[in-house]
Order: structure tokens, then C-alpha cells, then sequence
């Protein structure tokens, strides 16, 4: 008999949303996930020019580079990126309901 799955919501329903002023690219909810829904890479200057001075310097002495989700559309509300993140960065929140229906008319067409 197969384990049951530990994320048993259908993907779709929430994403996961990275607080850029908390996220010091530790990277456990990249190697946790269980879904592949984040990765690390280093910002952008425009990305980097949008943060506070504080983050900035976050940033700056955690090595340059944060989370990001990269595929959303595959998290299944499991939590475990969530539960292994060290500085509370990331949350899970509910996909509105029209997004989502729209996204499940796209994938019914050829």
C-alpha cells in the first residue's frame, strides 16, 4: 500500500508569497518542497532598488540571492515550505476563485 500523500490539496488553490524583507535565501523551503516550487537566485537591481535599506543590507551579508516561487501552480498547500523557512518569510495564500477557475478552463483547451 502506497503512503498517503502528505500534501493533499490539488495544486491551484493556494501560492506561496515570500516576504523580500524577511528572506535571507537560506534555501530549506527550496530543498524541502516537495513540488519544486522555489528556487534561489540572486535579485535583480530593480528588484534590489524596490527593497528597504534594512532588507538591502540583509541581502547584501546573506549572500546576494533569495527564494522565489518559480511554480506556484504545482504548490499543494502542504506547508512544508512554511514550517522549515527560519525567519517566517513565507506564507500561503488562497488563489481567488475566478483565477483559479480561469486557470482550469485554460487546461481543458487543445
Amino acid at each position: 500500500m502506497a503512503a498517503p500523500d502528505p500534501c493533499p490539496s490539488p495544486p491551484g488553490k493556494v501560492v506561496p508569497v515570500i516576504d523580500r524583507g524577511l528572506c535571507e535565501g537560506k534555501g530549506d523551503c527550496q530543498r524541502r518542497c516537495p513540488y519544486a516550487v522555489f528556487a534561489l537566485r540572486a535579485l535583480t537591481a530593480e528588484e534590489t532598488s524596490e527593497m528597504s535599506w534594512l532588507a538591502r543590507l540583509r541581502l547584501r551579508v546573506h549572500g546576494g540571492k533569495q527564494a522565489f516561487v518559480v511554480d506556484g501552480d504545482a504548490c499543494r498547500a502542504c506547508g512544508e515550505c512554511v514550517a522549515s523557512c527560519p525567519e517566517d518569510a513565507i506564507v500561503l495564500r488562497p488563489i481567488p476563485l475566478e483565477k483559479s477557475a480561469a486557470k482550469s478552463a485554460d487546461a481543458g483547451k487543445p
